[in-house]
């Protein structure tokens, strides 16, 4: 269980009250890079190990989200295992959360209560709404996160209304959540290390926020003109040509011709050059405007072709293009695995296991250094953590 030292985030130690997937993730991250990350699970698990599928009652999913961290059981409603998770407090540097704003607070476990412990303790909570607000004591998952945040509205195909827009398929605000939480968690660290004197922060990140952060420049254009922008399928209003595209296949290729030059090679590669050199083509804005002949050229295009053999085309001209990939393109692409993205590990309780690799590299580490180890059972470290580290730490 050791941490290598060419990590970055070696040597920080968090702890992390979470369950289901945005603090989860955040800690995911986190332990990736390095860090020692203790989850705390009540004695039955995390909700989260129960989705999905699973080999012999054990969740694959979690194999990559518990990854890299030592899970411990408590029971925050019994003064034995809160004293035990002080204990884990007064030697960490931060904690991240995401229980409903409130919860902990009626454990005694508030930032109050644990910076009474560890005066210089970061505490990161991930909540709904956020920790204040009229909406502040509201349920919320995920899919509430992509509704309120403005996502779920733009991902509608243009005038259809007899279908609801469809979520994305994985849990985006929450990871986007777990990502800013991740994010804020190491700052306040920086700063509290930088300053002998410094007392912990409280990082308060809410998935409706983390989605509304990513809506680009829809707020001003709202805010100066009155603008409210509307689904667009799978183009977009300011770029062209820049679409997906029916192939011969049944499959679809994403095309990106944006820039002129990028036309140019695009309209020789299709066999319309002449369309390089018609003036309602002449910019990206007179693109814009003539769009939808431009896509029915494409499409025309296309349609004749595999889509391998359309995107092969593409890649001799230059044109970014790509297939839309599902799991099994991702996993067996020579790219992916030339990058160690998609890794074989071995897992205790599942065998054999695909993981996708940490999303970020450093020089000198090879991918494989940031999968330590898989997701275990629950608790599998209680005696690790209880009689091992605690004990090490008093010594």
């Amino acid at each position: 269980m050791s941490q290598p030292g060419r990590l970055p985030l070696a040597g920080l130690k968090i702890i992390e009250l979470g369950h289901y997937i945005a603090a989860p993730f955040a800690t995911r991250l986190l332990a990736d890079l390095g860090a020692e990350v203790i989850k705390v699970e009540p004695p039955e698990g995390d909700p989260v190990r129960g989705w999905g599928s699973a080999v012999e009652g054990h969740a694959v999913w979690f194999s990559v989200h518990g990854r890299n961290k030592l899970s411990v059981t408590l029971n925050l409603k019994s003064e034995d295992d809160k004293a035990k998770l002080r204990r884990l407090v007064a030697r960490a540097d931060a904690l991240v959360e995401n229980y409903r704003p409130g919860q902990i607070e009626r454990y005694g476990l508030g930032p109050a209560d644990l910076h009474a412990v560890n005066p210089r303790l970061v505490i990161a909570r991930i909540s709904g709404y956020g920790q204040d607000g009229p909406y502040r004591d509201k349920p919320a998952f995920g899919a509430i996160g992509e509704a309120m945040g403005g996502l779920r509205h733009l991902t509608a195909n243009p005038g259809q209304t007899e279908l609801p827009p469809p979520r994305c398929g994985v849990s985006i605000s929450d990871d986007l959540a777990g990502m800013y939480a991740a994010m804020g968690l190491v700052a306040a660290c920086w700063q509290v290390k930088g300053d002998p004197e410094a007392r912990g922060r409280v990082i308060d990140v809410d998935l409706v926020s983390s989605v509304f952060s990513l809506m680009e420049g829809m707020l001003p254009e709202y805010g100066l003109f009155g603008w409210v922008r509307q689904p667009q399928g799978a183009a977009i209003k300011t770029a062209a040509p820049t679409n997906t595209y029916p192939c011969a296949d049944g499959k679809w290729l994403c095309i990106a011709g944006n820039s002129d030059l990028i036309f140019r090679r695009l309209m020789a590669a299709i066999g319309r050059p002449d369309a390089a050199t018609d003036p309602r083509f002449a910019t990206n804005a007179l693109r814009c405007e003539n769009v939808a002949e431009l896509d029915a050229m494409i499409a025309a295009w296309t349609r004749t072709l595999p889509a391998a053999e359309a995107e092969a085309v593409l890649e001799g001209a230059e044109v970014p293009s790509s297939r839309l990939y599902d799991m099994r393109d991702c996993a067996e692409d020579p790219h992916f695995q030339a990058r160690e993205l998609v890794m074989p590990v071995e897992d205790p309780l599942l065998g054999r296991v695909l993981h996708p690799a940490a999303p970020f590299r450093f020089d000198g580490v090879a991918p494989r250094e940031m999968v330590r180890w898989t997701g275990p059972a629950a608790g599998a470290h209680n005696r690790h953590v209880f009689e091992e580290l605690l004990q090490e730490d008093r010594g």
